[in-house]
């Protein structure tokens, strides 16, 4: 098939994938960087791109003024209300039975008592045909192993359960108590070799199992074109630092990607008892959701932000719509409050197409790198303690006045 024929395909099967469906079930940037980086107070108001909410829910037991929630795709923000709408009505039982080992044998009355009457119609149209991501039934019995990335990590699950036999393996590297023995075991087990087989790494290369992942091919190429061994000696490279140099026993994301659920004591903080009793006794009312572009949310809002998280997808826009990227930024530029800062993640080592974008802060064009003042040392010295590990790199930028 012709490159251009095939780049076609690989974008349309991307915004399938994207646009009509749930793709992320957690949220895969780790918050513990993200509170240090914008510093939240009690006066900040915060711009995050919903993904799959927990971060949202995380910034706000942090006590901001609010947490405004956007996202493109619908499925995403009906997440979010899901999660808020449990929070308000179940106990920690109930809610940690749904989105911690994700799925409840009540899932049924659960939803239909009290979490249906707190949603949206169109949320409700949604979950009403979604029931059995939560029931524990059918093959996929977690909720983490639904929506597109939760397919790749219910097929991860399963190579590791049967194809590669190293269950035993992974469950005894998780409950490590120190990097050290995480070592050991990597190397006792030999799960190098025994993870990375040649149809995995065939699989990766795939343009269709990154578009489960969540990865564009914009991301794929910067990996691809900089990185010895491209976007599949990427993963593995990263996965094997995950797994031998950083401590596994609070580390959710990849606990919950490789069992399909958390547990009590390594789970995000909406979902510890103290967190749920915080957020139920009124800070979830400061998140709300908002099914916009953030160039859309940002042209419509009447107030200032004080935080912007941006996530990776300044990546996605750069090479398919950089005049809608720039318009984007010039936005976040009125919008921005006093001493606001912008946080966002790259696939990327090297990220220069930020500083090249031209905005207008009605003085006429100039590059955006004139309105940035970066933190480059603080971004340098927490990257590496990223739990989730995956982004090339980390930005942290103050937003200077006009």
């Amino acid at each position: 098939m012709p490159t251009k024929i095939r780049e076609k395909v690989s974008d349309a099967w991307f915004r399938l994938i994207h646009q009509r469906n749930l793709v992320y079930n957690t949220c895969w940037e780790d918050p513990r960087l993200d509170r240090t980086a914008p510093e939240l107070t009690s006066d900040d108001s915060v711009l995050v791109i919903t993904s799959a909410g927990c971060n949202a829910l995380d910034y706000a037991l942090s006590e901001p003024r609010h947490v405004y929630a956007v996202d493109v795709n619908p499925f995403q923000n009906a997440l979010l209300d899901l999660k808020l709408a449990a929070i308000k009505t179940l106990d920690h039982d109930d809610c940690f039975a749904i989105f911690g080992r994700g799925q409840s044998d009540r899932w049924p009355e659960i939803y239909l008592d009290a979490i249906r009457p707190e949603l949206s119609p169109g949320n409700q149209r949604i979950w009403d045909k979604r029931g059995h991501f939560f029931a524990a039934k059918g093959r996929r019995k977690s909720f983490y192993f639904h929506g597109s990335s939760g397919m790749f990590a219910w097929m991860v699950n399963k190579h590791i359960n049967r194809l590669s036999g190293c269950r035993a393996a992974v469950n005894e590297l998780l409950d490590a108590g120190c990097i050290d023995e995480q070592r050991e075991i990597f190397d006792r087990y030999q799960l190098a070799e025994v993870l990375w087989t040649p149809l995995v790494k065939w699989c990766l290369r795939r343009n269709t199992t990154l578009a489960m992942l969540g990865v564009p091919r914009p991301q794929r190429r910067q990996l691809d074109e900089n990185y010895d061994g491209g976007i599949v000696q990427f993963i593995v490279d990263r996965i094997e630092e995950v797994f031998t140099t950083l401590p596994l026993r609070d580390n959710y994301f990849w606990r919950v990607y490789l069992t399909g659920q958390y547990t009590p004591d390594c789970c995000p903080d909406y979902l510890t008892k103290d967190g749920l009793d915080r957020l139920k006794s009124g800070l979830a009312n400061r998140v709300s959701t908002h099914t916009d572009t953030v160039l859309g949310f940002l042209d419509q809002h009447p107030g200032t932000i004080s935080r912007f998280v941006l996530l990776d997808h300044m990546d996605w826009l750069w090479s398919s719509a950089p005049d809608v990227l720039a318009a984007e930024w010039e936005s976040i530029l009125s919008k921005a409050a006093p001493a606001s800062k912008a946080i966002w993640r790259s696939a990327g080592f090297s990220v220069d197409f930020v500083d090249q974008l031209k905005v207008d802060r009605g003085n006429g064009p100039h590059p955006l790198s004139e309105s940035l003042s970066y933190c480059h040392q603080l971004a340098t010295d927490i990257h590496p303690r990223d739990r989730v590990h995956t982004y090339g790199s980390f930005w942290i930028a103050d937003i200077l006045p006009t």
